[in-house]
């Protein structure tokens, strides 16, 4: 596996941390973007967010600690799909998942459009059968095929549901979806916190409570950007308004450590960087650097 240096790698950190044989943590770009249904440049994205993590601090004063000196983190080149698509695609990224967790890495996944998501998940869950998927997202993706593919990004989560028990899948601003969707979640218990709800005190006055408890004990989360709200998001094909906050998000991160639940992978999806607007590209690498502080807390 070929890996990238210093100047091109998550944080830009030196080769002595950032090598596959002293690193725990592993970066995978996966750039691939073939069933856009509105905005496209999720292409752009892994490479956006490794340009913009050279401006992430090291230091995280919450946790007193520069965690990419203790614990290394390897990035590596990404993953040429040379016209592949669809389950093609997905093995390629499944392929190289499943290598790294063998090599007990914390593996995080960069996309590329939100397709991407079935193989480190499926990988993962066949490395922790107790696993629980926690969704942040707009849309629900649950849509058995969408403009005739059923590998569409608004169809990951409902082939996620064909490997996985859908009562160990939470769901979480999701504000965008149809009627059959609706449907979906309903008959198969899928665990779906709405804004809508979320805002009008359906979950109750401590929804993140509610939500963090109903995981299981080792959690991969998918983080699709379009989940934060448009104000600090712009940067995605399908914005939609009444999303999440950065620290409504890191709150639920914190409370899944303070549960004493294991955060063992996770992935990031659908930024599709826009041209001189830098804030968003740098809100998304701070985040994956928050996660993995949560993560090895």
């Amino acid at each position: 596996m070929k890996v990238l240096n210093e100047k091109h790698n998550f944080l830009a950190i030196p080769e002595d941390i950032s090598n596959i044989n002293f690193a725990k943590i592993a970066i995978i770009s996966a750039p691939y973007e073939h069933t856009v249904s509105y905005g496209s440049g999720t292409k752009f994205g892994p490479q956006a967010i490794l340009d913009a993590s050279a401006y992430v601090e090291f230091y995280d004063d919450e946790f007193d600690k520069e965690l990419c000196f203790d614990k290394g983190i390897v990035t590596l080149e990404p993953i040429n799909f040379q016209g592949k698509y669809d389950t093609k695609a997905l093995e390629l990224i499944y392929s190289d998942v499943k290598k790294l967790l063998e090599m007990d890495k914390f593996i995080v996944t960069l996309g590329g459009e939100h397709t991407i998501s079935f193989a480190p998940i499926k990988a993962h869950l066949e490395k922790y059968p107790n696993l629980s998927v926690l969704q942040f997202d707009a849309h629900s993706d649950l849509r058995d095929s969408y403009e005739d593919s059923k590998y569409s990004h608004a169809s990951v989560m409902a082939r996620v549901c064909e490997i996985f028990p859908t009562n160990k899948i939470t769901q979480v601003g999701i504000r965008a979806q149809c009627i059959e969707e609706s449907k979906f979640i309903k008959e198969n218990n899928i665990n779906t916190f709405y804004s809508s709800g979320i805002r009008t005190g359906k979950y109750g006055k401590d929804w993140i409570e509610t939500l963090v408890s109903g995981l299981s004990n080792e959690v991969y989360i998918t983080f699709d950007v379009d989940g934060l709200d448009p104000s600090i998001m712009p940067s995605t094909g399908t914005p939609e308004p009444e999303g999440l906050f950065y620290s409504d998000v890191l709150e639920i991160f914190r409370r899944i450590r303070l549960k004493g639940k294991n955060i063992v992978g996770f992935d990031v999806v659908e930024l599709s960087p826009i041209e001189n607007l830098h804030y968003p590209d740098l809100t998304v690498a701070r985040l994956i650097y928050k996660l993995l502080n949560y993560s090895f807390y």
